[in-house]
């Protein structure tokens, strides 16, 4: 996961604050750093401050799919509808990605590991845990991520296709869909993270006295999951999940 923001010094407090995270900052040129934020020494997520060329574009996270050929990927993205407006391209020694743009207009990331392997820690308190795509087109989402990735995309036990569809890539589950009754139909498609916690009304609480605007107020989505949906303090969307 990564944070597109356009005060990273904020940000860094304010995720820092939230999650306990620490971070480690590498140069990338006259003034700019990549941050990278840590969990128990763990690579939890980066951030970075949003540049002249995303003018216009809101401070958001982006979500990246690991594959082993970014190239190969990203032109099977574009055979299935897809975009890739910057190309695909190498970050150094860290890795090969690409942005991509998917037929219903949610944008994710391409991420060919070399130096740099991802996150190192997913599920725990604290961390990232999930992923729920918004989208208009569910169907047309449906066909192109089965198409790109061979992930599962199915209903639940005993449920119909207008319900939250679940993503699986193999037999682990990692993220969703969700139903048009649950989405906003004025907000643009979009891929939105979810971090777990220990107290999703505490945290909702701590995330409000930082700056955040709460979205959803914690509420429960079935009698064991507790979710809320926060902006943080430059409008960046995320979700906490509590299970």
């Amino acid at each position: 996961m990564e944070l597109g923001t356009t005060d990273q010094e904020a940000a860094k407090h304010f995720y820092g604050s939230l999650f306990g995270w620490t971070f480690v900052d590498h140069p990338i040129g006259p003034g700019n750093f990549y941050t990278m934020f840590k969990l128990d020494g763990r690579d939890a997520a980066a951030a970075y401050t949003q540049q002249e060329r995303e003018k216009g574009v809101p401070p958001h996270w982006n979500l990246y799919v690991a594959v082993e050929d970014a190239d190969r990927s990203a032109a099977r993205a574009v055979e299935l509808g897809g975009t890739a407006p910057a190309g695909v391209f190498d970050v150094h020694t860290n890795g090969r990605m690409a942005v991509v743009i998917d037929p219903t207009g949610a944008a994710f990331c391409l991420w060919q590991p070399k130096q740099t392997q991802g996150m190192g820690v997913m599920g725990e308190n604290d961390s990232y845990c999930w992923a729920d795509l918004s989208t208009g087109d569910r169907a047309g989402a449906k066909q192109f991520y089965e198409g790109l990735f061979g992930w599962k995309i199915f209903p639940g036990k005993d449920k119909d296709e207008s319900t939250y569809l679940h993503i699986s890539a193999g037999d682990r589950p990692f993220a969703g869909i969700l139903p048009d009754t649950h989405r906003d139909p004025n907000a643009p498609p979009h891929w939105m993270p979810y971090f777990m916690t220990a107290d999703a009304d505490a945290a909702t609480a701590k995330a409000k006295e930082l700056g955040a605007n709460v979205l959803l107020p914690p509420m429960l989505v079935d009698k064991s999951l507790r979710i809320a949906v926060l902006a943080d303090p430059q409008g960046a969307v995320f979700a906490l999940f509590q299970s």
